[in-house]
C-alpha cells in the first residue's frame, strides 16, 4: 500500500515586546487571533505568554509571521489594530504571495498612511487600492476613482481636498454631482436652490461634516470657499481667471489667453488680445440674465448697459461697474439695464461636414434615424420631401402615404444590394445612427461651422418642428419644440450664435391628454420660445415664411440683467481687446467688457454624466488646481440612450500624461461586509448574461 508523503512542517516564534500588552496583538477576547486561526485553518498557532508559535505548511507560517511584523509595525505607531485591519493585511499579503501585481507598499504602510485627523478621528486608505489611489491623487492634476459602491472613492478624494485647503494648497474646493434625477434641470423644481439640490448633494455635505467643525462649514460656503453644487449649475461657470472666452477655434477660458490671441467681438468677427491684467483677488459677483445665461465678475467689472430712459432719449450706451447696479436693477416692475447682443452671427471658420445642414435639421426634427430600418421622413408638406430630396445627392424620397417617405438610396447599374444608403452613412459618420426623438443632438461639426451653416440647420429643425407665433404690437417670435434636452441646448445656442435670444421651459408628459399618436405625451416637452433679430430668415418653409413676415418678422432681441448677486472672493483677471467697444463674448453669448484657479474640484458619481458634460467639465480645470472624478460605471442612471461620459473618457484619456485612473474592486469595499458580496454577485450574474451592466438603460 501507498503511503502519501507528509509534508514538510515549518516552526515560527513571534515574541511581542513587553511594551505591548498581548490584547493589542491578540485582541479583546482574542478576537484578532481567531481571525488569523480562520484564515490559516491548517495551521496551529499556540500562545504562551508574550510569545506565539505557529506550525504548519511552510508558505502558511511564513505568511503568519510577516503579519505578526506588520502588525506590530502598526501598533508602534499608535493605532490599533482591528479584526477589518487584519483581514485586508492577510488579503495584501497573499496577493503579494501569489505575485498578483507586483507591489513595494506593506499592509503596514497602508494602513498607517493619515490623510486627515479631525474631531478624535483619522481618516486614512485601509487597502492597497485605496493607497494608491490616495498616492495618484498626490502625484496626478486629474484623477479617476472608478469602482463599486462602498469602496470610499468619494470620502478619501474629500479627505485629500479639506487636506489640500488646510495647508493651503488650494484656495478653495468645489463639490460637485450631476442631478440626474431633476433632468438637469432643478430650476423646476419647487422650493429654494438648496431645497432643490439638498437630496443629489446629501453625501457630499456629510462627508464634509466628518472632516470639518460643522460650525465652521456655513462661514466657508458663504465665503466660497467650499462650493457644493449640482453639475447643472456648472454649464460654464467658471472662477474669474477662468471665464470662458469665445475664440474662433471655440471657447477658451480667459486664463488661458495671451496677447495676441483671438477673440471673438459683439461684431461676431475675431479680435485680438493686446492687454491680460491679473487683478488679485476681488469679490465675486454673478450676474444673471432674464433668459438664464448668467457669468461670474467682481465688483469693479465693466458693463455696457442702457435703460429705457437712454433709449428714449436716444443717449448713448452707457458703462457701468457690477457694484453699482447692485440694488437698482428694477425701474417700477421692468428690468432696468439692457445688455448689448451680438450685431451680427459670429464667424466660425467653416468646416467640411458629411451631410447637408438644411437636410441634416429636417432628419433631426422629423426624421427616423434608428438604423434598424431604411432611413425615412414624415411630413405632410410635399414642400419639405421635395426640399430634401434635393438636399440629399444620391437619394430618392419616395412617398409612401400622405405623411410617410422613404429617403431609398438611388441605385445605378452594376451597384450590389449590399451598397449603404447615402443618409445612414452619413448618420453614422455624424454618430446619430439609433438616436431618438429625446436623444437627437446637433453635432460639434455643425454647431461651430459657417454662419451659413448655422443658420441651415436651425431654418430645418425650425421647418420641421418650429413655428410663428403672432403677437399684437410686437414682432414675431418662433416657438420650437423637443423632448430630446440635447436638442434643446443646440438650438438656444445656434439661435444665440446668430444674435438672438432663446428661452426654455419645460411642458410635463405627466398629466397631458394622450395624443393620437402612438406613445404620444410619453415625455416630456422642451419648448424654446425664440426671437432672432432683423434680416436672420427662420424659415424656408413657404407658409411658415408668409406668417412670419406678415406678423412683422424678426427685429431687435433684446436681454435685460435680472440679478447680481454676491459669490465669495477670488482671483480675477481682466483682458484688453483691440475691438473699438471693448467688447467680447463670454459664455452664453453674453457680451463684457473683460477655468477654475487654485481650487481642488470634485465631480462624484460622473457615470450619470453625458459626454458633452464631462469635456466641459474637464476643459474648466485652472492653473494650479487638482480634480478628482468619482464614479462606478455599473450604476448608471442616465435617460435611455445617453452614454455615460464615464464610460467615454476612459477610451479617450486612457495614458495621458498627468491623468492617471485608479480602479476598486469589491476587495476595497469598506462597508458592511455584505456590500463586497453584493457586488461581487451582480458581476458574477452580468459575465453570465453577456452584459455590461444589470441594467437595461446603461451604455
Amino acid at each position: 500500500m501507498t503511503q502519501t508523503p507528509t509534508r514538510p512542517q515549518a516552526h515560527a516564534q513571534f515574541t511581542v515586546p513587553a511594551k505591548h500588552p498581548m490584547v493589542t496583538v491578540l485582541g479583546s477576547g482574542d478576537a484578532l487571533l481567531r481571525v488569523i486561526e480562520n484564515a490559516f485553518p491548517a495551521t496551529d498557532i499556540h500562545v504562551r505568554g508574550n510569545e506565539i508559535r505557529a506550525t504548519g505548511d511552510p508558505a502558511e507560517v511564513a505568511l503568519i509571521q510577516r503579519l505578526f511584523d506588520e502588525m506590530m509595525l502598526v501598533l508602534r505607531t499608535g493605532q490599533p489594530m482591528t479584526e477589518d485591519a487584519v483581514e485586508r493585511s492577510i488579503a495584501m499579503l497573499r496577493s503579494a504571495a501569489d505575485g498578483e501585481g507586483a507591489t513595494s507598499e506593506t499592509p503596514a504602510e497602508v494602513l498607517t498612511q493619515n490623510i486627515l485627523s479631525n474631531r478624535g478621528r483619522t481618516i486614512r486608505p485601509k487597502t492597497l487600492n485605496q493607497k494608491r489611489y490616495v498616492d495618484a491623487i498626490d502625484q496626478h492634476t486629474v484623477v479617476f476613482g472608478i469602482g463599486p459602491a462602498g469602496t470610499g472613492k468619494t470620502y478619501l478624494a474629500m479627505a485629500k481636498a479639506v487636506q489640500a485647503l488646510q495647508s493651503k494648497q488650494v484656495n478653495r474646493i468645489i463639490l460637485t454631482r450631476p442631478a440626474v434625477e431633476a433632468g438637469e434641470r432643478l430650476g423646476f423644481l419647487p422650493g429654494t436652490l438648496y431645497e432643490k439640490i439638498d437630496p443629489y448633494l446629501r453625501p457630499l455635505y456629510d462627508a464634509l461634516h466628518d472632516m470639518l467643525d460643522p460650525d465652521s462649514i456655513p462661514r466657508l460656503m458663504a465665503a466660497g470657499t467650499i462650493e457644493v453644487a449640482p453639475l447643472a449649475y456648472m454649464r460654464g461657470r467658471s472662477q474669474p481667471t477662468f471665464t470662458n472666452v469665445l475664440t474662433p477655434d471655440g471657447w477658451r477660458p480667459i486664463g488661458d489667453l495671451h496677447v495676441g490671441d483671438l477673440v471673438i467681438g459683439s461684431n461676431g468677427e475675431p479680435t485680438p488680445v493686446i492687454g491680460v491684467y491679473p487683478q488679485g483677488e476681488r469679490d465675486i459677483y454673478r450676474v444673471t440674465a432674464q433668459d438664464g445665461s448668467w457669468t461670474l465678475c467682481c465688483g469693479e467689472h465693466l458693463w455696457t448697459v442702457r435703460t429705457a430712459s437712454d433709449k428714449r432719449r436716444d443717449k448713448p450706451w452707457r458703462v457701468l461697474e457690477t457694484q453699482e447696479m447692485i440694488g437698482n436693477l428694477r425701474a417700477a416692475h421692468a428690468r432696468r439695464y439692457e445688455l448689448p447682443l451680438l450685431t451680427a452671427p459670429v464667424c466660425f471658420p467653416e468646416r467640411a461636414v458629411p451631410m447637408d445642414p438644411y437636410a441634416l435639421g429636417l432628419l433631426l426634427g422629423d426624421g427616423c434615424l434608428t438604423g434598424s430600418t431604411t432611413p425615412s421622413y414624415s411630413t405632410a408638406d410635399p414642400e419639405l420631401a421635395t426640399a430634401l430630396g434635393t438636399a440629399l445627392p444620391g437619394v430618392s424620397v419616395r412617398r409612401k402615404n400622405d405623411v410617410d417617405h422613404v429617403l431609398n438610396r438611388v441605385k445605378a447599374p452594376g451597384d450590389v444590394v449590399t451598397l449603404e444608403n447615402p443618409v445612414t452613412g452619413a448618420l453614422r459618420a455624424l454618430d446619430l445612427l439609433g438616436t431618438g426623438s429625446y436623444s437627437k443632438f446637433v453635432p460639434d461639426d455643425y454647431l461651430q461651422n459657417s454662419t451659413e451653416v448655422r443658420l441651415a440647420v436651425l431654418q430645418g429643425l425650425l421647418d420641421s418642428d418650429g413655428d410663428p407665433v403672432t403677437q399684437a404690437d410686437r414682432t414675431c417670435r418662433i416657438q420650437y419644440t423637443t423632448t430630446s434636452i440635447l436638442l434643446r441646448d443646440d438650438v438656444i445656442a445656434l439661435v444665440q450664435s446668430l444674435g438672438g435670444v432663446a428661452y426654455s421651459r419645460r411642458r410635463a408628459a405627466e398629466g397631458r391628454k394622450q395624443g393620437t399618436a402612438r406613445g404620444g405625451y410619453r415625455r416630456d416637452a422642451h419648448i424654446v420660445d425664440i426671437r432672432l433679430p432683423e434680416g436672420i430668415e427662420p424659415f424656408r418653409l413657404t407658409r411658415k415664411a408668409e406668417k412670419y413676415h406678415a406678423a412683422g418678422g424678426g427685429g431687435r432681441p433684446m436681454r435685460f440683467i435680472d440679478s447680481i448677486e454676491p459669490a465669495g472672493r477670488e482671483e480675477a483677471v481682466c483682458i484688453q481687446v483691440a475691438a473699438e467697444d471693448s467688447l467680447y463674448v463670454t459664455q452664453d453669448y453674453l457680451l463684457t467688457h473683460n477655468t477654475l484657479n487654485d481650487a481642488f474640484i470634485i465631480l462624484d458619481e460622473a457615470q450619470n454624466t453625458s459626454p458633452e458634460q464631462m469635456k466641459m467639465f474637464l476643459t474648466r480645470l485652472g492653473f494650479d488646481s487638482k480634480i478628482v472624478i468619482t464614479g462606478d460605471v455599473t450604476q448608471i442612471d442616465l435617460p435611455g440612450g445617453t452614454k455615460s461620459g464615464l464610460r467615454q473618457v476612459q477610451e479617450i484619456l486612457e495614458g495621458l500624461d498627468d491623468v492617471h485612473f485608479s480602479r476598486l474592486s469589491s476587495q476595497d469595499v469598506v462597508r458592511h461586509k455584505l456590500v463586497g458580496r453584493i457586488v461581487d454577485a451582480y458581476e458574477k450574474y452580468d459575465s453570465q448574461n453577456g452584459q455590461n451592466s444589470h441594467n437595461g438603460r446603461r451604455t
